[in-house]
């Protein structure tokens, strides 16, 4: 070993005098950075009966989608349905219960994505419920974004109810810093009644697709783009 030594010396300076590759070069030639997302939401993000289920969620066609943008991402979606702020879920979980299952201290982006399921809720349960939610991502994660996207409904008569919560949210996103989208301005499903199910309330395939078209900017707007 101790010949070879200045032979692999010599090598290293003609390789590097030629601008050769190395593989300590490798991993930079990429240029792009791993994000780490965490998704908390509801039925509409687990998907349902009528639709949104597995990969046709909106979900996993909004990490395809920016994988394709060149995006590198490696998210944690804990949702759970029926569940809200301040409303329990099918298995008994608040948006706060679910925070900790997703986030971790490196991620990039957090994403709160809901719930219609607070319509009933005291909109002062929900501020405070929510801003512990938030708070408790911005601890675990103290680097990362907040994305809060409110509450959607599925036709321009949005009740009262809703729209409460929605200001309750939007003040708290406020407060911690958070980006805050509102899906009743935007005007998400209304005037759409193809892309709800049967049910009137949760997304079909096609609602699902819908809504990763709108989300996918969404979240590529909070991380770094791709060199």
């Amino acid at each position: 070993m101790t010949r070879c030594a200045p032979v692999l010396t010599v090598l290293a300076v003609l390789l590097a005098a030629l601008g050769a590759p190395t593989a300590a070069a490798a991993p930079e030639a990429s240029g792009r950075s791993l994000n780490h997302v965490a998704v908390i939401g509801d039925s509409y993000t687990t998907g349902s009966a009528e639709g949104g289920q597995g990969p046709n969620g909106w979900a996993p066609r909004v990490w395809q989608s920016l994988t394709t943008q060149g995006y590198r991402l490696a998210p944690d979606v804990a949702a759970e349905g029926g569940a809200g702020y301040a409303v329990r879920g099918n298995r008994g979980s608040l948006f706060g219960d679910l925070t900790p299952r997703a986030v971790r201290p490196d991620d990039t982006l957090v994403v709160f994505f809901g719930s219609r399921n607070d319509l009933h809720a005291d909109p002062k349960v929900v501020a405070a419920n929510a801003g512990a939610a938030f708070a408790l991502a911005r601890r675990t994660a103290p680097g990362a974004r907040l994305l809060v996207i409110g509450p959607p409904w599925t036709g321009a008569d949005v009740p009262p109810d809703v729209l409460r919560i929605r200001d309750a949210l939007h003040a708290q996103a406020l407060a911690q810093g958070a980006t805050f989208y509102d899906p009743l301005i935007a005007g998400w499903f209304f005037g759409t009644p193809w892309l709800i199910g049967h049910d009137g309330v949760h997304p079909t395939d096609a609602g699902h697709a819908f809504l990763a078209d709108r989300i996918a900017p969404l979240i590529a707007g909070q991380l770094s783009r791709p060199v």
